[in-house]
């Protein structure tokens, strides 16, 4: 395996919390500690334009398949939409009043789910913008989720170490998984839908089973938090993204490690916490406190 940086993007004069690519090709959104979310060109690795101005720190970003907005979940507790057909912004969905760390979409059911620091999921309508229900996750703060490829659960990740499994026909709760010692960080559905990873402050990677939800892997991948984890859309790989500033790629299928991403082994690579990670075909982009953002060219060779 290979690994070649391609491109170093920066402008952002503080921490990259969240990446995300636009419905249209060729376009990356970035969000963190600055005053607005930043539009990238990935064809000529070039700054576009700041799309909107933010009065608070964005955690996460959303621009669901087939839907002409971009959700935009901040520090302040309020999601930001941008109308891309009238390149403008709407009204604010307002509902949470502590951070928003995580925005994920239904498209069978045309719903938004956010997720926030208040230990609850708002669920609400994308053709209407308007709040359908609230589901009580967690005491705590809900710091990720993941959608399963079929869309018929959906997999929370809590501050109290947990991992709650919801029915998404009507956000039942299915299981609560004990597993990790410290906050879930990340969680990512393999592209089959057979298991899920988890991503831990405690630096473990676990692989669940989808379907029975036991504990098939536990890999202690990281020396510090799992900040991401990305599965290759089509080859058998995941990389995961830490705190220690390390990027690591593994099997998906022998969850082996085939490579690592770091100063230590040459790389020009990020000085800080990664935050994020996200496949562009078999390109990796990664996202820094360092403010950066890079761009990584995988070779898996034959």
């Amino acid at each position: 395996m290979t690994v070649t940086k391609t491109a170093e993007l920066t402008g952002h004069g503080n921490p990259v919390f969240t990446l995300e690519f636009s419905q249209k090709p060729g376009i990356l959104f970035t969000g963190g500690n600055d005053k607005g979310l930043v539009e990238w060109s990935l064809k000529n690795h070039a700054f576009i334009k700041v799309l909107f101005p933010v009065n608070s720190s964005i955690y996460a970003i959303h621009c669901p398949v087939e839907v002409p907005f971009l959700f935009a979940g901040l520090r302040s507790g309020e999601v930001k939409v941008f109308d891309f057909e009238k390149q403008a912004l709407l009204a604010s969905l307002r509902h949470h009043q502590k951070p928003v760390f995580d925005i994920k979409s239904v498209q069978h059911k045309q719903e938004l789910l956010v997720a926030s620091e208040d230990g609850t999921v708002s669920i609400w309508s994308l053709k209407t913008l308007e709040l359908l229900h609230t589901i009580k996750v967690s005491d705590d703060t809900v710091r990720c989720m993941a959608v399963s490829p079929d869309e018929k659960q959906v997999a929370f990740g809590c501050r109290n170490n947990q991992i709650k499994v919801y029915d998404i026909t009507d956000y039942t709760l299915v299981k609560i998984l004990h597993g990790h010692t410290m906050s879930v960080f990340s969680l990512q559905y393999s592209p089959s839908g057979d298991y899920f990873a988890s991503g831990s402050r405690d630096a473990q990677v676990k692989i669940w089973d989808a379907r029975s939800y036991e504990l098939l892997h536990n890999i202690p991948a990281h020396l510090f938090a799992v900040n991401s984890i990305a599965f290759h859309p089509t080859l058998p790989y995941f990389a995961t993204a830490s705190m220690d500033k390390s990027i690591k790629i593994w099997g998906a299928d022998d969850f082996k490690l085939y490579k690592v991403i770091s100063r230590e082994k040459g790389f020009e690579s990020h000085a800080l916490s990664i935050n994020k990670i996200l496949w562009n075909g078999d390109q990796l982009l990664s996202i820094s406190d360092d403010k950066k953002i890079m761009v990584w060219d995988i070779g898996f060779g034959d």
